[in-house]
């Protein structure tokens, strides 16, 4: 499984090719899952419209992703959140 962070703060064309890409997998790599963590609001919508693009991205592969929401905990500025993950992978 592939973490990605920072959610917020990336465009989501360009996380949605990066999602793509590795559930894909390369001629070097081979496809894995990915899982998106976020917190908050804005970086869960970000989350989210990344995954909707990649599923395009990897239609014209013959491909399908599917997603399974889950919970962590994590630390930023040594305080505990919650954080939301979706584990995303081929069909």
């Amino acid at each position: 499984v592939v973490p990605l962070y920072r959610l917020s703060l990336t465009l989501v064309k360009n996380l949605a090719g990066m999602i793509a890409t590795i559930i894909r997998g390369t001629e070097k790599e081979a496809p894995r899952p990915v899982k998106l963590c976020f917190v908050g609001a804005s970086a869960g919508a970000q989350a989210l419209k990344s995954v909707a693009i990649a599923r395009g991205h990897v239609a014209v592969n013959g491909l399908d992703l599917v997603c399974r929401p889950g919970f962590s905990t994590v630390k930023i500025e040594n305080e505990e959140k919650t954080a939301m993950n979706l584990y995303v992978e081929r069909a």
